[in-house]
């Protein structure tokens, strides 16, 4: 059979949770989609609060990931504990709460695993290997098919974690970075590959916040808290089609919507 993921690009304050509420069921039942990863770490700008992650599922999502604003918001701790459907980065050094991957419940009887790692170039290097925790979850937790969100600054780690992990997973797609990549493609051994979904929220802005708080953070002016902008939204999405025989992806196409 084929099944259909749809994995959605980092949902960025109040207008991109409303815009992903407006949007996100239609989308599922033009594209026909199966299962849905959505992105939510910045949903509250920098962080995620219990409310909105509900908020998310409730629009639709099977399963949110996070990165390296999981911590930003410290009411989320317990909910990492109680809801299996919110994964924070696996490769955390430190003993923290929740679960960095899980089995889900497919169509089918399919059991669908989904993993969440974050890189560690140019980012905080307090993180374990996200090659050698792909690889012991991988090796230790049985499942039909495996989708890893990489949250991760270097276009090069997401690229190299994607060969590395290629033929052993059926999809992996980037995020972080805010910015869509025009790289959908199909590596060599049946892995999906995209180096970043893009996000989910005001597009007149920059990576989703207020343009001339960015513009006075690189002309040396005083620091201040990001604001998200106003103004239209969008929702930046891949879809993989995977055929769960063969355990390869068999298609991959960006799926983005703007108002």
């Amino acid at each position: 059979m084929l099944l259909r993921l749809l994995a959605v690009g980092d949902i960025v304050g109040e207008g991109g949770l409303n815009y992903l509420s407006d949007h996100l069921r239609s989308l599922k039942q033009l594209k026909n989609v199966d299962f849905t990863v959505v992105n939510g770490e910045n949903a509250s700008g920098v962080g995620i609060t219990p409310k909105q992650a509900q908020f998310i599922l409730d629009a639709g999502a099977d399963v949110i990931t996070l990165g390296n604003h999981t911590w930003n918001k410290l009411q989320i701790t317990d909910f990492l504990d109680d809801c299996p459907y919110i994964l924070r980065p696996a490769n955390y050094t430190s003993r923290v709460p929740g679960r960095g991957f899980g089995v889900f419940d497919g169509p089918r009887g399919l059991r669908i695993g989904v993993m969440n790692l974050i890189g560690r170039t140019e980012m905080d290097a307090n993180f374990d290997s996200p090659f050698a925790v792909a690889d012991k979850a991988l090796r230790e937790t049985p499942a039909d098919l495996w989708f890893v969100d990489f949250h991760a600054e270097a276009t090069s780690e997401k690229g190299a974690m994607g060969y590395y992990l290629d033929g052993r997973i059926q999809a992996l797609w980037g995020t972080h970075t805010h910015v869509p990549t025009a790289d959908t493609q199909i590596l060599p051994k049946g892995t999906g590959f995209v180096t970043d979904l893009g996000m989910t929220g005001p597009y007149q802005s920059v990576i989703g916040i207020k343009p001339e708080q960015s513009v006075n953070r690189f002309l040396g002016g005083l620091p201040r808290r990001y604001e998200e902008a106003p103004g239209p939204c969008k929702l930046n999405s891949v879809l993989f089609t995977l055929d769960t025989d063969a355990k390869k992806c068999v298609a991959v196409e960006r799926v983005d919507l703007q108002d």
